[in-house]
């Protein structure tokens, strides 16, 4: 099997995180068109996709209070489970119609958590897509958990978890702004971007690092990159990117030259960057 490149679309990028179940169609078919080109260039690159849940999957959960854990509202798990699909369904057709052969892979069938923990998912179904170069596609969606009852799975939780047991080489997170910045450059014109964060700076830069942009239940971007460093220092050998998907040309740069020196990097030390 390949080695492969994760890439995650954000939830911020794909939709607007403040408007309910509000995707931005234009912006998912330039995406899309960006990865077919990649792959056209790169015809080793074995890619498997993921993307956040945005104003679909992030606010289903919150009003269903899915993330909190508990046996009673399995009506609100349902339900937020069939919103984070429809999301879904939308990035797949966007990369069908670029000619990306994209196949979606609902977490939730097989994942089971402990206390918010993802610690088990059959990748199997997974591996044979990518053996025959076809382009499995994930998503942040509900799971069983064995303590709580039920919980919310991240984007990032699920494919750390394929990282881990596919030794995968690159994860390249693609959000709304260009990548990690000591605070909101959304609000703030002093927002400075962090090229590189390691284990020893990223204390100091937690202290900066603002949340979402929007309703997220996953905890927004401190918490991301907290447990993004995590992976990187489990995994040495994993590069970490953090990239803007807003302007075109740079997932597509990134994807086709591993060496692009765009957005923030995340290294196990310095003499990595």
């Amino acid at each position: 099997m390949p080695t492969p490149t994760l890439v995650k679309l954000g939830g911020s990028l794909i939709t607007d995180k403040r408007s309910p179940e509000t995707p931005r169609l234009d912006v998912l078919a330039r995406l899309a068109s960006e990865i077919a080109q990649a792959r056209t260039q790169r015809p080793d690159l074995a890619l498997i996709l993921g993307h956040g849940s945005g104003s679909f999957g992030h606010m289903a959960a919150e009003r269903n209070r899915v993330h909190e854990g508990g046996m009673g509202n399995w009506f609100g798990y349902a339900e937020t489970g069939a919103i984070a699909q429809r999301l879904n369904r939308l990035v797949v057709d966007a990369l069908l119609g670029a000619g990306v052969p994209a196949v979606s892979l609902q977490p939730s069938a097989s994942a089971i958590c402990r206390d918010g923990e993802l610690v088990s998912m059959s990748l199997a179904p997974l591996q044979t897509l990518l053996t025959h170069g076809a382009v499995p596609l994930l998503y942040g969606d509900v799971a069983i958990d064995r303590s709580r009852g039920m919980t919310i799975i991240s984007t990032e939780q699920v494919l750390a978890y394929v990282a881990r047991n596919l030794r995968a080489a690159r994860l390249v997170e693609v959000g709304e702004v260009q990548g990690v910045f000591s605070a909101d450059p959304h609000s703030d014109p002093q927002a400075r971007l962090l090229r590189c964060i390691t284990p020893s700076s990223l204390s100091a830069a937690e202290l900066e690092l603002q949340g979402s942009h929007g309703v997220d239940v996953t905890g927004g971007m401190r918490s991301k990159v907290e447990s993004l460093m995590r992976l990187v220092q489990e995994l040495p050998d994993l590069k970490v990117q953090i990239i803007g998907g807003i302007e075109p040309g740079v997932l597509l740069q990134t994807l086709v030259d591993e060496d692009a020196g765009v957005g923030t990097i995340l290294c196990a030390s310095e003499a990595d960057f």
